[in-house]
């Protein structure tokens, strides 16, 4: 039986383009089924399977609703929540192997939230001309494994630019949905971790150490997308357990840096009773574009990690703060919690003679941790680096031990 592939559009603006599309993936042998997400016009020169007076109608709403919501904003919003409903319910039902959609800017939102809502495994394309790098990339990405495609010229015509990019387009989700897979199975031993550069050869030997024991580590970018990438599967029970070594997303919505775990990074693996250690890897400093640093904060201490960059500094009162933030997140846990403390540096640059040393800053966070923790969450205090790789071992071992507890 053919596998199937669903793609979105505004087909009141797209319609010609969507088509050209469909036919190419139904030349290499793939069913489609064809989704209208326009909401003003009616379709351009093309039948789609779910019409748009019926993929409205997914989240209580209705197309009329919609073009009478009083902004575009409005609208465009309710017909992405009804779109992200409308492909969880084709997946669900074995009626979608794959999506993809081709859109400018709202077209691109609707269709990517919608996709967002598949698993990671399934395939997903968004083909967008804001896809370029200039535009702010997480309406586009989510926490999602998504393939997103500069479409280089506007979707508006069928010129040899556009085509070359469309045909590429559909050889490359024929090949996915031909020889790609889903997630297997979770494995009984998969431990999730959380890294930054500043962590890396520390983490290796975490990783290295685990895999002798059995485990298998699967390693997380603790960029703001990283860790709640880690959360949401670890909400589908992909982990036997989390070693949480780099925690700076917890720091960033604090000043406002790039790298911002959300509300409730740091919560989710306690809320689902997961074994972990926690460690306040590069909580000190936060993460800029370069040249984007806010006026207040130009005074701290910098470093600059790359070209593209700029870490800054947190002072003692927010690290005071971090304390009293960690302390109220862990103690929401209902499985075991460690708390592992490195005092000779939180990252890199934070070593002695360097340029976030401030061993006063750091101590202010272990003491509010200290004084708001749960007495029965113990915190381990080491002399040395977060990145020393005999820290990594060390921090193996707490977490090996810990799950050995679970078998008694």
């Amino acid at each position: 039986m053919a596998k199937t592939v669903v793609l979105i559009g505004t087909l009141d603006t797209k319609g010609p383009e969507i088509a050209y599309l469909r036919d190419r993936l139904q030349e290499f042998g793939l069913s489609t089924i064809v989704i209208d997400s326009g909401i003003l016009g009616e379709p351009l020169e093309i039948l789609p399977d779910i019409p748009h007076e019926q993929s409205a109608t997914y989240a209580g709403s209705s197309l009329e609703a919609m073009r009478s919501a009083g902004s575009r904003g409005k609208a465009v919003g309710m017909m992405r929540e009804s779109l992200q409903n409308l492909a969880l319910k084709l997946y669900q039902e074995g009626r979608l192997d794959a999506a993809v959609s081709m859109g400018g800017a709202e077209g691109a939102i609707m269709g990517a939230a919608a996709m967002m809502v598949l698993p990671v495994g399934v395939p997903k394309v968004l083909v967008s001309p804001i896809a370029s790098g200039h535009h702010y990339f997480a309406p586009l990405v989510g926490t999602k494994d998504m393939m997103v495609v500069h479409s280089v010229v506007d979707i508006l015509g069928l010129n040899s630019i556009a085509c070359s990019v469309f045909d590429n387009v559909a050889a490359a989700l024929s090949g996915m949905v031909e020889h790609g897979h889903g997630l297997p199975e979770p494995k009984k031993r998969n431990v999730a971790i959380t890294m930054l550069g500043n962590t890396t050869i520390a983490v290796m030997e975490v990783k290295k150490r685990l895999e002798n024991a059995g485990y298998e580590a699967v390693i997380f970018h603790s960029n703001g997308v990283g860790g709640p990438a880690m959360e949401e599967l670890a909400e589908q029970g992909q982990f036997v357990g989390i070693i949480d070594y780099t925690t700076n997303e917890v720091y960033d919505p604090l000043v406002g840096g790039i790298h911002d775990g959300g509300p409730d990074r740091l919560e989710v693996a306690g809320r689902l009773g997961l074994p972990q250690v926690v460690l306040p890897g590069c909580i000190d400093f936060s993460v800029w574009n370069t040249g984007t640093v806010p006026e207040s904060l130009r005074d701290r201490p910098m470093y600059d990690h790359n070209p593209e960059y700029v870490l800054v500094r947190a002072s003692g009162d927010e690290m005071e703060e971090l304390g009293r933030i960690f302390a109220r997140k862990l103690n929401q846990a209902k499985g075991d919690v460690v708390v592992m403390v490195p005092t000779e540096g939180l990252s890199i640059p934070n070593t002695p003679g360097g340029v976030f040393w401030d061993p006063d800053a750091d101590s202010r966070f272990l003491g509010a941790l200290k004084q708001n923790l749960r007495t029965n969450i113990s915190v381990d205090i080491y002399d040395c680096n977060v990145n020393d790789p005999l820290f990594g071992e060390a921090v193996a071992d707490v977490f090996i031990q810990l799950m050995d507890n679970q078998k008694t």
